[in-house]
């Protein structure tokens, strides 16, 4: 059981993290201050740096928190989704772009231009980053154990230094697939969050498409045929 002195530091925390998101979304994370987090927070700064550290720190946090709130966010959608591979691939596309468009700043910070200054460091963030990746790979795989996806025309040749890195991948994610599945797999990965930031930073001019939503359905029927699914 948590004492009355616990809780309060966690809620301080949470507190720190949401004021920090908030700047995120006014001043963008270049700008984001634990003094001005502290104004905010109504406390000196140096109250705040009993809590986190640095403003790398607190960046660190909201990454993490970031990582986590979209894995969540496409985990509980595929709860839900139908057993088909094809359907589970458009359920979690839509619910990145979801959660996206609903927190575009938080997004930004993720995948968004780096900070000036800012490295994450990847004991702390490569675990919860990929869970995404993880979630969409899990798709690729059960498509391809259902014999649902079509192979290359021709085959697909790798130097040794890639195909060691899609071994990796293999490894790392317990994936029973060919190199040439691995292949898609990045290119479905890569596009899908490519689509989904043009949406989010609006890089296609204002008054371009009539119905954004219409056309991300679009492409994502394109990631399915970019995949091999068959019909």
């Amino acid at each position: 059981m948590s004492t009355p002195r616990a809780r309060a530091r966690a809620q301080t925390m949470e507190d720190i993290k949401r004021i920090g998101r908030e700047h995120l979304a006014t001043h963008g994370a270049a700008a984001l201050s634990l003094r001005a987090v502290a104004r905010d927070l109504g406390v000196v700064s140096s109250a705040v740096y009993r809590y986190v550290r640095s403003r790398d720190e607190l960046l660190t946090l909201l990454v993490v928190d970031g990582y986590n709130a979209l894995g969540d966010a496409v985990d509980e959608a595929l709860v839900g989704a139908p057993d088909d591979p094809a359907e589970r691939l458009r359920v979690a596309g839509r619910a990145v772009r979801a959660w996206a468009l609903a927190e575009p700043a938080w997004y930004g910070l993720l995948f968004g231009s780096p900070v000036p200054g800012y490295e994450a460091p990847a004991e702390q963030t490569v675990d919860p980053g990929v869970r995404v990746i993880a979630a969409l790979l899990r798709v690729f795989a059960d498509a391809y154990a259902a014999g649902r996806l079509a192979g290359p025309a021709r085959p697909v040749r790798v130097s040794t230094a890639l195909a060691g890195s899609f071994a990796n991948v293999r490894d790392e994610f317990g994936l029973d697939v060919p190199d040439w599945l691995v292949s898609r797999g990045v290119s479905v990965w890569s596009a899908l969050f490519g689509a989904v930031s043009f949406d989010v930073f609006d890089m296609y001019g204002r008054d371009t498409f009539a119905d954004r939503t219409e056309l991300f359905e679009l492409m994502l029927d394109n990631l399915l045929d970019l995949l091999g699914f068959r019909d």
